[in-house]
């Protein structure tokens, strides 16, 4: 046995030597050029210094030319470039240079001074003036490499930062705003936190009346004659050639807003309305003035403040009836007696289409083999009662049937529904005015939907909400409903069906709660809209308590207007971190918890508020909804019955997913998915149950139950996938196989992912956009 595997380790050493032999490029090399293999920087210090990595890879980053890529000591790149070369070379080595080939970098393109001299400037620019910067080349025959010794002597500090005096009003203004400055005595002078300070300064006057001012106005000066030691005493003044009106804040004189502005409008209405000393341009009324003034923050009299212009286009925008918001600040042509200049702001608001209709063709197809075609119809008006208020009204349509599932193939559905959304943006009774990043949106919505699944029953459902979303800053999203109302109503059952629910109590009790009143919050923080953050989290959590009110109503009894009404209070949260290896390339983490209590009337969650898990949207390695609670599995899995037993009210999820580029829209991706639902809430049994419906309830507490045992529960699956990335429109491939199956003996769980089990260990998922 051992010679063997020596046999094998020699005949791969001998593969891989002539692989790497065969992909040498030194053969190609012409004999007057060696190929540049890249650069080294070796600092050197007199003393500890702090903040060296910082530099370090700061001056890593001047080093150029970059070097040809190397896989594997093999330059494969530059390889298939001397390929494409040949006097004939062939489609295939045309193609693979094309896709794949660099050019090569040879030694005689590396400017040696200019880069020493770039190493220099960067270190005078971090305070180690008088630096030493030597290269010495490393090469052989065909090969050539540099090493840049950097002698880092020890940096200048900051003694002072001061400002110098001046009689000018902007020079108080500038003192104010070095309390928030970066600058501190002791820290080592750095150019870059000197530029930065000035864009700082700069912003804060902004929000000053300074609306001609510019950074490019200030210059810091240094002196070191007050120090033996290396120090050095800042300076920060004006420019002298700074122009006067640079220096003065300016007030807005007058503010004009021209709510159906078009870029063909010549703006010579007469129709011109004033509300608190802002005017309303508009030839016949596009939008009240009443309600649209509580979204323009800045008034007459007051500083030109950028941030608040910033404020007052952002809630414009957000209204959702216009395409452009342009806000334009004039400079009247006098100045004041006081100094100060004046402006005259003019808001543009260009709208979009008021009415439009969308029609979408769908094909869906689902992970429990339900697959088909759907119609979409949306009538839209994105100023109902010219304020601002956008109706939406959609219908819909979808026949499905089961392509595959052994017994079920054949089963149908048919589903239709009718939804209607008011969003009105504004904060509805109250006032809007304390809310400066965004105003809030009234949301009430009205629908109904119906869905016939042939064999088995039809259920039919009202929902009505009424509710407020808004923005509190870049990241932060709230969204509260205080009023939530579902009404389900299961009819036309089958005898199969009944038969389901007869040895199922579980599931029946879940079907029996016809009525839903409550309500929820959700709070998300998303860091993704940010592109410039390498590790950008998203946490996303909600609650739902729902019958607390309905309970008061009706005297605490268990139904109200005839109908019985749920009790519980549910939530979760899913937490998300990404990390950015680069533009293309991320690795991200996924955690997910929820947790539902039923209370009072409600011996379960209503089925429409339990978690369920497998699917391409969770573990994908089992199949949609039939991972739990805990280790049971329905005795009969191509039953009627599998897709709804498997559910609970405490849901765990942990996934793990690395994202690469393939080629130009085509994206590939390797993943890691763990997860299962359970049920913490006992159930009594009935006595006037039928045995089967009792050993099925007594099977299903005892395996469903979470416990201590419960990471040992864990259906946990590996896989890879394909994505198509056409401008954040994703069309997701993933096929994967479970690594441990939580329904199996204890013992015998775990499986080597992809071999054991044959075809139905594969499970495919497709899927519309990323999992997460």
């Amino acid at each position: 046995m051992k010679k063997k595997i020596s046999i094998y380790r020699d005949v791969l050493m001998i593969t891989a030597t002539l692989l790497v032999w065969s992909c040498s490029v030194q053969k190609f090399i012409p004999e007057d050029e060696a190929l540049y293999t890249g650069a080294e920087i070796i600092t050197t210090t007199e003393e500890n210094m702090g903040g060296l990595k910082q530099i370090k890879a700061e001056l890593d980053a001047l080093l150029q030319p970059e070097p040809n890529s190397q896989i594997l000591g093999m330059r494969l790149g530059l390889y298939y470039h001397y390929k494409s070369q040949k006097k004939n070379p062939g489609f295939l080595n045309k193609w693979l240079n094309k896709k794949f080939g660099e050019e090569p970098v040879y030694f005689s393109e590396v400017n040696r001074e200019r880069v020493e001299s770039l190493i220099l400037n960067r270190l005078d620019n971090n305070g180690f003036f008088y630096g030493k910067v030597a290269s010495k080349i490393d090469s052989t025959k065909k090969l050539a490499a540099l090493k840049y010794e950097v002698d880092l002597v020890q940096p200048y500090v900051i003694g002072t930062y001061q400002i110098e005096k001046d009689t000018l009003p902007i020079y108080k203004a500038i003192q104010e705003t070095l309390k928030e400055t970066a600058l501190k005595p002791g820290d080592r002078f750095d150019l870059s936190l000197m530029k930065f300070e000035r864009e700082r300064i700069d912003n804060d006057l902004k929000q000053r009346g300074y609306y001609n001012f510019n950074s490019d106005f200030l210059i810091f000066e240094a002196d070191t004659n007050r120090y033996d030691t290396k120090k050095i005493d800042l300076f920060l003044r004006l420019k002298k050639q700074t122009p006067p009106r640079s220096v003065i804040p300016y007030t807005i004189d007058s503010i004009t807003v021209y709510p159906n502005y078009t870029v063909e409008d010549t703006i010579v209405s007469n129709k011109r309305t004033t509300i608190e000393n802002i005017g309303f341009v508009q030839d016949e009324q596009y939008f009240n003035p009443h309600q649209l003034k509580p979204y323009i923050l800045f008034e007459k009299g007051q500083k030109y403040n950028a941030q608040t212009a910033r404020l007052t286009s952002n809630r414009l925008s957000s209204i959702g009836s216009y395409k452009f918001v342009n806000i334009q600040f004039t400079e009247k042509d006098t100045t004041t007696k006081d100094g100060t200049g004046s402006l005259y702001a003019d808001i543009y608001l260009s709208p979009l289409t008021k009415r439009s209709i969308r029609a979408e063709l769908q094909g869906v197809t689902k992970s429990n083999g339900f697959a088909g075609p759907g119609i979409a119809v949306t009538y839209s008006n994105r100023n109902l009662f010219r304020s601002g208020e956008t109706l939406s009204v959609t219908g819909d349509f979808s026949y499905a049937t089961q392509l595959s599932g052994g017994s079920n193939t054949g089963l149908s559905s048919i589903a239709g529904g009718l939804k209607t959304n008011l969003v009105i943006p504004r904060l509805v009774p109250f006032a809007t005015s304390r809310f400066k990043y965004a105003v809030p949106k009234t949301k009430i919505s009205l629908g109904g939907d119906i869905l016939k699944r042939s064999q088995l029953y039809t259920l039919t459902s009202f929902n009505t909400s009424f509710g407020y979303t808004w923005n509190a800053n870049k990241y932060v999203y709230h969204e509260l409903n205080p009023i939530s109302i579902n009404y389900v109503n299961l009819a036309d059952t089958t005898e199969e069906f009944e038969t389901i629910l007869d040895n199922n109590p579980f599931l029946r009790q879940s079907f029996e709660q016809q009525f839903i009143a409550g309500l929820n919050y959700t709070f998300t923080y998303n860091e993704l809209v940010d592109n410039d953050k390498t590790f950008p989290i998203y946490v996303s959590t909600s609650f739902d308590i729902a019958g607390n009110t309905l309970g008061l109503l009706s005297g605490n009894k268990n139904t109200i207007f005839g109908l019985e009404y749920a009790q519980y209070a549910k939530a979760d949260i899913d937490f998300r971190y990404y990390f950015r290896l680069d533009q293309e390339q991320t690795l991200i983490s996924r955690i997910y918890a929820g947790w539902g209590i039923p209370y009072g009337n409600s011996t379960t969650l209503p089925f429409v508020k339990q978690f369920f898990s497998g699917g391409p949207y969770s573990v994908r390695a089992f199949k949609i909804r039939s991972l739990g609670p805990g280790t049971f599995q329905s005795d009969n899995d191509t039953s009627s019955s599998s897709f709804f037993d498997q559910s609970g009210n405490l849901a765990l999820e942990a996934n793990l997913e690395y994202r690469f580029p393939i080629w130009s829209y085509l994206k590939g991706a390797i993943f890691a998915d763990a997860g299962n639902v359970w049920l913490t809430n006992t159930i009594e049994i009935d006595e006037d149950e039928s045995i089967e419906s009792r050993e099925f309830h007594q099977e299903l507490m005892d395996k469903g139950t979470f416990g201590s045992d419960w990471i040992k529960e864990l259906g946990v699956g590996v896989g890879f996938g394909l994505r198509v990335d056409i401008q954040s429109f994703v069309i997701r491939l993933d096929l994967a196989s479970p690594v441990r199956v939580p329904y199996l003996p204890e013992g015998g769980r775990s499986r080597t992912p992809f071999f054991d089990g044959g075809s139905e260990n594969l499970i495919f998922n497709f899927a519309i956009g990323y999992p997460f």
